[in-house]
């Protein structure tokens, strides 16, 4: 997933680590061999560079997190969209190495010829259509399932007090063997003024997009890895990192990718009016929806 990943639990005394990393291996190997974009060989990438007209049988897993991608696509407006993947490879943030030089406007737009409106799903979303040049990417909401089923696996075992980490998305489940909530020390950017925070996870997910956490540069500039939509061109840096709270880690991971590109103001006014508990950091100051502030108010 070309990140790294940790586990704290409270595990029953018969529980070796050796088990639990395997259980997660398991979980995390479907994951890579479904959604990989770094994988050639992934279900992802074997759609991405199919013949058009062909028609994919998806797996359960896949189809859940495209089901999610896309009802996270029509309730931002494109603002979350799981086809940038030409875009992701321009920019070199795909299989591929960085380009050389930085790539023009012109040729982001070129690969926004498709967009989620042109997913097309048959047989209750079990089957993909490639219309020809459509490419997927999961990036911005892979992890955060991977979380979620690992969790989920991990309480198949029996160990149901866990806080599972994957690049900084994670999920909380149970209590601390001291009987407090886990606690999570949110990340400041390092452009930032902000001072440091710290949540108590109890049952929910949290996830942060920044733009400082991937990066690529060529000709004397540097960009992040959010790709704007609509123009394929990646995100201006007016936001370093967007975190937020939901249930679950899929659809927390790209809700917060999503407020990260409808910018600070429409960010705002959509976390808002649907109630997502979301905090903003700016190099200037840190914003928090009335939701998030309402939950972590002491």
């Amino acid at each position: 997933m070309g990140t790294d990943w940790s586990l704290e639990a409270v595990a029953p005394p018969e529980m070796t680590d050796g088990m639990l990393r395997t259980a997660l291996d398991h979980v995390f190997d479907r994951v890579i061999a479904q959604m990989s974009q770094w994988d050639e060989e992934s279900d992802l990438s074997r759609f991405n560079h199919a013949a058009p007209g062909s028609r994919h049988r998806l797996r359960n897993e896949f189809a859940l997190v495209l089901d999610c991608a896309l009802n996270i696509a029509r309730a931002t407006s494109g603002a979350f969209d799981p086809t940038i993947g030409g875009a992701s490879e321009l920019w070199g943030f795909g299989h591929t190495a960085g380009p050389c030089q930085r790539p023009s406007s012109e040729d982001a737009v070129g690969t926004r010829k498709l967009d989620w409106r042109d997913v097309a799903v048959s047989e209750r979303g079990r089957v993909l259509l490639q219309p020809g040049g459509l490419k997927l990417d999961f990036s911005g909401i892979a992890k955060g399932f991977a979380v979620d089923a690992g969790v989920i696996a991990l309480k198949k075992l029996r160990v149901d007090h866990v806080l599972l980490n994957i690049g900084g998305e994670l999920r909380a489940s149970g209590l601390r063997q001291d009987g407090l909530p886990w606690w999570v020390d949110l990340e400041t950017p390092p452009a930032s003024l902000a001072q440091s925070a710290r949540i108590g996870l109890l049952g929910w997910s949290v996830a942060t997009s920044g733009n400082y956490r991937r990066r690529r540069a060529a000709s004397g500039q540097s960009w992040g890895h959010t790709i704007e939509p609509e123009s394929g061109l990646p995100l201006a840096d007016d936001i370093l990192s967007v975190t937020v709270l939901h249930p679950g880690c899929m659809q927390a991971d790209a809700l917060a990718t999503a407020i990260m590109v409808l910018g600070p103001e429409t960010g705002a006014v959509f976390a808002n009016a649907n109630a997502i508990p979301a905090r903003m950091v700016t190099k200037s100051e840190v914003w928090e929806s009335k939701t998030w502030t309402r939950w972590l108010s002491p």
